[in-house]
């Protein structure tokens, strides 16, 4: 899921595990261990796309590396606390610029993807209101506060960096992208399909469960109940997209009964930022049959069902190429390929559907790729065009979600 998740339940978790005995220091190291898988998306600087697109969510997101930076980390930890190094000024500090660091790049990550959506004043007040606050606490309760001392074993520490790292790959598994849990061993990856790789109801108890425990004293029993709390709510509803998977998938298969189609298989899952308006792609001879349901319509079927051609053959001699198995592995085989208007073939992984449940264009497909045949061998290149969010296509987004535009449009 994205980085505020994984972060924020790295810490809830580390604050579960050792919260009592080391107060928000469990907090920190939780959410640096939650962070840490995601830590492969780095490989991009270093090898060429395809690679790096197998890497992400690959051994960095197994249960076997858990295990081994549990072990690495926890050794280290507590050799960091028993020398008393943590202390000094200078670690301090360092601690802290990663801290803002972070915040910045976070910052720039949801400008990035939001930015005419959510680039105005009132954004920029509140996110520099937050900076200042950040800045404040770390300075007058960490820089200029002499430390206590850390009473926990290289065990406690271990412990609580196994936790934090491996539900990280397990929240991943939910997803549609998957996670290759069983790296080395096995490259399958695991995927539930029942929860978006953003999904704010999902993040804001655990978001507001951890704040709430961060400014109640470590032996208080309130802060072990408002951690927890943030976590039972957040797996409540965890368990009931599985729910709503399971309402999608009876309306879905109905639906392409209704209108004659046959398939193979299908899957499906939720679209970004909710877990109500849902898509499905199954699989024909010939097509891909894709639909989209709001939970909330007031109808139990599903309107329009786009039929969309394979068209594998534009590719025919270019399957097994190391770039053409990869994307086939990656997508789960829901591929199909079409010509762009400039006459280059696009291939696109219809698992994520089109961010305006429609696909006129070529742009409407949200994960895409360009394919490009050299020296006799088919390359691939993601493309991120027609990905730009505005607050229009929000507003529209979000009519489908609560079903506004299915009655707009009889």
């Amino acid at each position: 899921m994205d980085t505020l998740t994984q972060l924020t339940l790295g810490a809830a978790c580390g604050e579960a595990v050792l919260g009592k005995k080391v107060g928000n220091r469990a907090m920190l190291w939780g959410a640096f261990g939650g962070l840490l898988p995601d830590f492969d998306v780095f490989a991009m600087f270093f090898t060429d796309e395809m690679t790096a697109l197998a890497f992400h969510r690959g051994f960095m997101h197994s249960i076997l590396f858990a295990v081994l930076a549990a072990l690495g980390l926890g050794w280290l930890v507590e050799r960091l606390y028993s020398s008393g190094f943590y202390r000094r000024r200078r670690y301090k500090w360092a601690v802290a610029g990663f801290i803002i660091a972070f915040y910045l790049l976070l910052l720039g990550g949801f400008y990035f993807i939001f930015r005419q959506a959510i680039l105005n004043v009132g954004f920029l007040a509140a996110a520099a209101l937050a900076g200042a606050g950040l800045v404040w606490f770390l300075w007058s309760k960490y820089i200029s506060e002499e430390l206590d001392e850390v009473q926990a074993t290289r065990r406690d520490w271990m412990w609580l960096f196994f936790i934090s790292i491996v539900t990280h790959p397990i929240l991943d598994c939910f997803t549609v992208f998957g996670t290759q849990l069983f790296q080395p061993f096995s490259d399958y990856r695991v995927s539930f399909d029942n929860i978006s790789v953003a999904d704010p109801i999902y993040t804001v108890p655990l978001l507001l469960g951890i704040l709430a425990a961060a400014f109640i004293r470590r032996d208080k029993k309130a802060r072990q109940l408002a951690n927890w709390a943030g976590l039972v709510l957040s797996s409540a509803y965890m368990a009931l997209s599985f729910y709503h998977k399971a309402q999608f998938n009876k309306v879905f298969e109905q639906s392409l009964g209704d209108r004659g189609i046959r398939y193979e298989r299908f899957m499906s899952g939720p679209t970004i930022l909710n877990n109500y308006l849902w898509s499905g792609v199954a699989e024909g001879d010939t097509a891909y049959y894709q639909g989209f349901y709001s939970l909330l319509d007031k109808e139990q079927k599903i309107h329009q069902i786009y039929t969309l051609p394979k068209n594998h053959n534009l590719v025919v001699g270019h399957q097994d190429d190391r770039s053409m198995r990869i994307l086939r592995w990656f997508s789960k085989g829901y591929y199909n390929i079409i010509t762009r208007q400039d006459g280059q073939l696009q291939l696109n992984d219809l698992r994520y559907g089109s961010f305006e449940e429609g696909f006129k264009t070529e742009n409407d497909y949200i994960f895409k790729f360009i394919l490009e045949e050299k020296d006799g061998q088919m390359e691939a290149k993601q493309s991120r065009e027609g990905r730009e969010i505005n607050g229009e296509a929000f507003s529209k987004f979000f009519k489908r979600v609560l079903a506004e535009q299915v009655a707009e449009s009889r």
